[in-house]
């Protein structure tokens, strides 16, 4: 999916899950804005799986791409990154009593650098049988792709098909990047014109090029399509259906030094659900239709 120079930020209500368990550790609460109703108790038996790289430091560190909201964006400090990951993330770290420390990366940097700078992405990522190549994922949300356009403008750019001579723009490193480019030579393949893809480093970037009428069309996950849309005050709208409806993952490294985290972050996830917590942080941030209950490790549809 997606620091620039130009943001579309708006502060929500943040919600902030508070741990139950006596002699729980809390995640760094800095990084999330507000509080639920629901508990997350420290899990002793899904603590012990991490690995002792994470015992160690007492905390893991997360990567997210800030420009991506409601799913992880800044908060007015420009530093601090809030949002639906950053929520999940900060529970999951209740129950494995552990902090999460949340850390604004590029989107496109942020597998090659997990193992070394950080220990898990947590940041929209769709989770495709070529990223299991390289890391693990283990699901917690779905979504699909929309096509968002300047109110009134371009009412055509619907689906794939119609952006044959359309500029669109992306975000580097999205499954968003692979469609538009593949139908690109769909679309040269039938004797029409190219589409003219451009990708920015981040969603921001994509966001004001559309603002600025540098390209017809942007395309990104849908909720964060709808956000955007939401709180531009009619500057953009959403058009036609959304497609590739597929889970997020958490991303994590593959090497024998993380063996065990993929489980004890599988386990946190359906704790949450289980007990709510899940819901409302998808809830807060009005993203609940995102919601999944096959909760896995590498569930890949593509």
């Amino acid at each position: 999916m997606r620091t620039t120079t130009s943001r579309i930020v708006v502060v929500l209500f943040a919600t902030m899950l508070i741990a139950a368990a006596c002699g729980s550790k809390s995640s760094d609460s800095s990084k999330s804005g507000g509080a639920t109703t629901a508990t997350t108790a420290f899990d002793q038996a899904l603590a012990d799986k991490l690995p002792a790289k994470v015992k160690s430091a007492g905390k893991i560190v997360v990567a997210a791409d800030a420009s991506y909201a409601p799913n992880e964006f800044f908060k007015d400090d420009g530093t601090t990154v809030q949002g639906m990951d950053v929520d999940m993330g900060n529970a999951i770290g209740e129950v494995l009593g552990v902090k999460v420390e949340v850390q604004n990366a590029g989107f496109d940097t942020i597998i090659p650098a997990l193992g070394t700078r950080y220990d898990i992405g947590m940041s929209s990522f769709t989770d495709s049988k070529e990223r299991e190549q390289t890391v693990d994922m283990v699901t917690y949300f779905q979504a699909g792709t929309s096509f968002l356009v300047q109110q009134g403008k371009n009412p055509d750019l619907t689906s794939l098909d119609t952006l044959c001579g359309k500029k669109v723009g992306v975000e580097k490193g999205t499954v968003q990047l692979d469609d538009a480019t593949a139908q690109s030579k769909t679309c040269t393949d039938a004797g029409k014109a190219a589409v003219d893809v451009q990708a920015f480093p981040d969603q921001s970037g994509a966001n004001s090029a559309l603002s600025s009428g540098r390209v017809d069309v942007v395309m990104l996950d849908t909720p964060v399509a709808e956000y955007q849309a939401k709180i531009s005050n009619g500057a953009f709208e959403v058009i036609g259906q959304s497609y590739g409806t597929e889970p997020y993952g958490i991303a994590v490294p593959k090497t024998a030094e993380y063996a065990g985290l993929t489980d004890a972050l599988l386990g946190a996830v359906k704790k949450l659900a289980a007990t709510g917590a899940y819901k409302q942080v998808l809830e807060t941030w009005g993203i609940a239709d995102g919601a999944i209950t096959n909760f896995q490790i590498n569930g890949a549809i593509s």
